[in-house]
């Protein structure tokens, strides 16, 4: 995919001050950098359906790391499933897909400074009736959840909503979010889960077809993942740090989270 261009400079999101632009980063020398994604996660990344183009927030972002740090960024596609397995092994640089900070994650990849803290929400059929809480769904047996294996969402429908059995049949599998986004609006499911910036994303693209229920399930911590060891995960959290410092993190949100109308 060709690289994205700055964020900042080409969506005009911001004026960077001069002592911001002169910030005291490291300097990549234009190292290429491998980063995969899944592209299926709105609005942090996914495939803009007028276009086809590859957007996000997480693009917008890692194209101004990649500015600020001067490195070149390669992108490849990859299932949710098979990322941490492959960054891990060091087939790729960085992966990027709202990836939650957890401690068993770090077993296997490093992480980066989290660049985003969000809430687990639930998303139901617009005109769900039958239950309005994690309770409620628990309660029907009849009731199914979609998720993707090893998912925050999964874990939290498995030990937060339901028995705590990772093979209940209650729960059914689906290889990307979107799948059982898709899923629930057929009828297949009746409840996904998402941290709140999909799930927002979702819903305010569906026209009334999708809603959040409930109170938020817990709250996560974003980051970028890399090989253990990695010696970019150093730099980009310097990255991460000035654009939090100079108000580009917040420029970002407020694009993708508030201005941004997912499928308009």
């Amino acid at each position: 995919m060709k690289r994205m261009t700055s964020a900042v400079l080409a969506m005009g999101l911001m004026a960077l001050t001069p002592a911001a632009m002169a910030a005291d980063l490291p300097d990549l020398d234009g190292r290429e950098v491998v980063v995969v994604t899944e592209n299926a996660y709105p609005p942090l990344q996914f495939v803009d359906p007028k276009t086809g183009d590859a957007i996000g927030w997480e693009y917008d972002a890692m194209a101004e790391i990649a500015d600020r740090l001067n490195m070149t960024v390669v992108y490849e596609n990859i299932s949710w499933d098979a990322m941490i397995p492959a960054v891990s092994e060091a087939q790729y640089d960085l992966g990027m897909t709202g990836i939650t900070i957890r401690d068993d994650r770090k077993e296997k990849v490093d992480f980066s400074d989290k660049y985003m803290t969000s809430q687990m929400r639930m998303i139901v059929a617009g005109d769900e009736t039958r239950f309005d809480d994690a309770a409620g769904f628990a309660a029907d047996p009849d009731l199914l959840a979609g998720a993707q294996p090893g998912t925050t969402p999964f874990y939290v429908t498995v030990y937060d909503i339901l028995d705590g059995d990772e093979a209940n049949p209650r729960i059914k599998l689906f290889e990307t979010f979107g799948a059982s986004i898709q899923a629930l609006r057929t009828g297949d499911v009746d409840l996904a889960l998402s941290d709140s910036t999909a799930a927002n994303g979702y819903v305010a693209a569906s026209n009334g077809g999708l809603k959040i229920i409930g109170d938020p399930l817990g709250t996560e911590d974003f980051g970028f993942i890399f090989p253990k060891g990695s010696d970019l995960v150093e730099p980009i959290n310097a990255a991460i740090a000035s654009m939090e410092a100079d108000g580009t993190l917040e420029a970002l949100n407020t694009k993708w989270f508030l201005d941004y109308k997912l499928g308009q």
